[in-house]
């Protein structure tokens, strides 16, 4: 249904999905692209949103514009994340419908899945069980999100497809220490604390004046550093990461994740996800993941392999640990047609090398 000059609106197209659902494209070859930063468009305001598809007239879109953050800001900013992702979705998906798109593609989260779920999670064991409370705000937008697209297929007949990732991590990822997911956030501070380790004061600087924490940058004095650090666990000593480390998560490469998306999304029709003949459609999204996981302190060990930290890794078990396995059933995408090729070790590599990079180009042009 979509040729190479279909025009594609990636909603979020800077984020770590949306920039990497965008390369992907273009290397495909379909160069017929629309992107808006969150300054040239607010997706919470409806009247934007409508004035810019009455403009652009997109064949596709592709919502992976959306509120996200780890444990901490889940838990302190709960109406912020159910607020702002269903206005997000209100409006992205409701225009869509009016302008008569061809083909949507939503991305959710595996938190949608109940806290307690069979592992590993099959689309099925949606809304079967209460929701993990840390992120339930977020969890019930990115459900009625996904409930949206289903709907509008069966009353309309439209082409909406949901894809459900697992924890994604790669280029363009956020390192912010405290809004980050869990394995940008353990690679940056691993990273600083081997900077401290080692009495590297330069890296250290160059670091913090890329992402200053907490008001405190480069030009502050080593004391000054060496306090704020240590309130997120990072001491030239050791490393405290939060809970126990025992639970289990799946991590995907993003750049894979935007290959399985522009998969489905030239591939893969509504009529693909579900049984035919099905008395009640529903569960029609996709998992989209590894089926692979392991241990929070396991991840941490490679890290600290990989950026050889020599200190000590310490848990601090009073903060949670949040679900204790979230492992997706990914045979369903399997039947459609995609496998994952790139494992943790060499994703942990790569992105590590990516964030050295990072901060050595931005330290050569300040």
């Amino acid at each position: 249904m979509l040729d190479k000059s279909s025009k594609i609106y990636v909603a979020g197209h800077r984020g770590l999905v949306g920039s990497a659902i965008w390369n992907n494209l273009m290397q495909r070859g379909f160069t017929n692209l629309v992107g808006r930063t969150h300054k040239e468009l607010d997706l919470l305001d409806p009247i934007a949103v409508r004035e810019f598809f009455d403009k652009e007239q997109p064949d596709a879109v592709v919502l992976a514009a959306a509120h996200v953050g780890g444990i901490m800001a889940n838990l302190q900013y709960r109406a912020d994340f159910i607020y702002r992702n269903l206005q997000i979705q209100q409006n992205v998906i409701g225009e869509s419908f009016r302008h008569g798109v061809k083909k949507l593609l939503f991305l959710g989260s595996t938190c949608i899945y109940p806290r307690e779920a069979m592992q590993p999670m099959k689309e099925e064991a949606l809304l079967t069980s209460p929701l993990e409370y840390t992120n339930e705000p977020y969890a019930i937008a990115k459900i009625a999100g996904l409930k949206m697209c289903e709907s509008f297929n069966l009353q309309y007949g439209t082409n909406y497809i949901a894809v459900m990732p697992t924890n994604l991590y790669g280029p363009n990822d956020n390192f912010h220490l405290e809004n980050s997911h869990v394995l940008p956030a353990m690679i940056r501070k691993i990273h600083l604390a081997k900077c401290l380790n080692t009495n590297n004061w330069e890296a250290v600087r160059k670091d913090i004046n890329l992402r200053p924490v907490e008001g405190v940058d480069g030009n502050c004095t080593d004391q000054e550093i060496l306090d704020k650090l240590a309130k997120f666990g990072i001491t030239p000593q050791a490393i405290t990461l939060w809970g126990t480390g025992k639970p289990l998560r799946e991590f995907l490469w993003s750049e894979e994740m935007a290959d399985a998306s522009v998969h489905v999304l030239l591939n893969v029709d509504f009529k693909d996800t579900y049984a035919e003949g099905a008395k009640e459609v529903r569960n029609c999204h996709i998992n989209v993941g590894t089926g692979k996981e392991l241990s929070i302190r396991e991840v941490a060990e490679k890290i600290m392999k990989e950026i050889d930290f020599k200190g000590k890794l310490q848990w601090d078990s009073s903060k949670p640990d949040g679900t204790m396995r979230k492992l997706t059933d990914v045979s369903k995408l399997h039947a459609l047609g995609w496998h994952h090729k790139v494992e943790i070790d060499e994703g942990i590599h790569r992105l590590y090398e990516w964030y050295l990079k990072g901060i050595c180009i931005n330290h050569q042009t300040t």
